[in-house]
């Protein structure tokens, strides 16, 4: 994780089955400060379902506060799954 833009939580590696949860719980850190409300995901290497659903999950969280979550630079792959299960409109 990295925040060198005011506002944005850059977020890469691989997020997958193997580190989703990890991520997940970091991630949600970050935005229970409140001083974020941008998701880079610009440097994930590699996602899976697992990394969609964390993604999924830390919007629906964020909305849930009422400071919605962007999410920017998708990796293609996520982009892509995120289209086939019909939740593309939930985080892009």
């Amino acid at each position: 994780l990295a925040s060198t833009t005011p506002g944005t939580l850059g977020v890469g590696g691989v997020l997958s089955f193997d580190t989703a949860a990890a991520a997940m719980q970091q991630i949600g850190a970050a935005l229970a400060s409140g001083a974020i409300n941008q998701l880079d995901l610009g440097d994930v290497s590699h996602s899976d379902s697992a990394g969609l659903a964390c993604v999924l999950a830390l919007a629906a969280e964020a909305a849930l506060r009422g400071k919605p979550l962007h999410v920017v630079r998708m990796p293609p792959g996520m982009q892509a799954l995120a289209q086939v299960c019909e939740v593309d409109r939930l985080i892009l």
